[in-house]
Parts: C-alpha cells; sequence; structure tokens
C-alpha cells in the first residue's frame, strides 16, 4: 500500500463522434463497488434517452472487483473494451460509462470497438490520473539559522511542505511518504545535527503526481 496506486484525480467528461453517432464518457474514482453502481446510476439517468450507456469499473488495490456492461451493444464490443483501457492505464478505484447517442450509421464490431475504447481514454484523460499515496504529517520546529539549509533539502528530496509558521521559532509541516519516513528522519537528524523532534500524524491517502 505505501507504494500506491494510480486512480483519477476526480470526475471528468469527454465527448467524440465517430460517423454521426456522439460517444459521451463520464469517468470517476469510486471507494467501493457500491459507489460504482451508483456513478453507473447517475449517469444513466443523467442520459436517459441515450441509445446505450456502457460501462466498467474496478475497485481495489489488485483490482479484485471488475465489472463491466455492453448495454445491448453486440458482446465484448463495448463494455470490455472500456474495462481493457481502464486496466492498460493500471487504474484503480476507477468507474467509466460511455454513453451513446446512435448517428444513424452501424460501426461494425471493430468500428465499435475503437469508438468506445477512444471515447474512454479520452474520458480518463479528462478526469485525470494520480497516484494515490500512503502519506504521514510530519511536524518539526527548527531555528531560523537552519531554514534555507531545511528547505533545500526538502526541495531536493520532493518532500512537500504543507505548512510554515513563522514564530520565535520556525515550525514546519511535511508531508513524507509513508515507505520514505525512516530515511527521512535520518536525514533530517544528520542535517540538524541531532536536533530534530518530529510529531508523526497518521497514515493517510493522498493524490500526487504519477
Amino acid at each position: 500500500m505505501t507504494q500506491g496506486y494510480l486512480t483519477l484525480r476526480g470526475p471528468g467528461r469527454a465527448e467524440i463522434v465517430v460517423k454521426k453517432s456522439k460517444f459521451i464518457a463520464t469517468a470517476s474514482p469510486v471507494a467501493a463497488e457500491q459507489d460504482a453502481q451508483a456513478f453507473v446510476d447517475e449517469v444513466r439517468r443523467e442520459f436517459w434517452d441515450a441509445t446505450h450507456n456502457v460501462y466498467a469499473f474496478v475497485v481495489g488495490e489488485h483490482n479484485e472487483i471488475a465489472r463491466s456492461s455492453d448495454d445491448g451493444e453486440p458482446s465484448g464490443t463495448a463494455g470490455r473494451p472500456v474495462l481493457e483501457v481502464i486496466r492498460r492505464e493500471d487504474l484503480h478505484y476507477c468507474a467509466v460509462v460511455v454513453t451513446r447517442y446512435f448517428g444513424g450509421t452501424l460501426l461494425g464490431v471493430g468500428g465499435l470497438v475503437r469508438a468506445y475504447s477512444a471515447a474512454a481514454r479520452e474520458g480518463l484523460y479528462a478526469s485525470g490520473i494520480a497516484r494515490a499515496q500512503a502519506m504521514r504529517e510530519v511536524r518539526f520546529v527548527i531555528e531560523y539559522p537552519m531554514l534555507g539549509k531545511v528547505q533545500n533539502h526538502l526541495a531536493e528530496t520532493g518532500i512537500e511542505v504543507a505548512g510554515v509558521d513563522y514564530a520565535e521559532r520556525v515550525a514546519m509541516r511535511v508531508m513524507v511518504p509513508s515507505d520514505a519516513l525512516d530515511p527521512f528522519a535520518k536525514a533530517m537528524t544528520e542535517l540538524l545535527s541531532g536536533a530534530f523532534e518530529p510529531q508523526v500524524g497518521e497514515e493517510r491517502l493522498a493524490l500526487v503526481d504519477p
């Protein structure tokens, strides 16, 4: 879990047109199977007059739950291709609904697979892809003469500064990946010549760049 996994930053939507058929891909992060199903139902209600509302979703760190539906399209031409796009992007806790408004021209099996795959991909990119990483908030206090050195070290190691309070001493809050906590503490102890007394918060997931 400390290594994290790829997921969506938030809800997103994209639209493509293929031979006058409109494909609207709506994507969203989901926490559990019931959330994914609720999301699918919500999009279906929104596009109640569509020809098809195809969907696919995955739930679990290892995608233990994976579901898809062709919603009336020929078997294997819609839901499965959307699911494969999610898998190729290595996404987790993710749901996509691709809504189709038929434009009057049959696309054939290959055409449907390509259209649903392309729409799903655009929907995912519109949502934005991020890494869900297990993080700890670390609070510590330093003397002013050490501020520059500490800031440089944090920048070099990619540690995010969550807050700084300038008082008699400098109180800092930083976000550290859980699996980097020990090396971070060791490096800071050396940098501050032993004057490092961190307060470490509970582990929580945060979205970071992939």
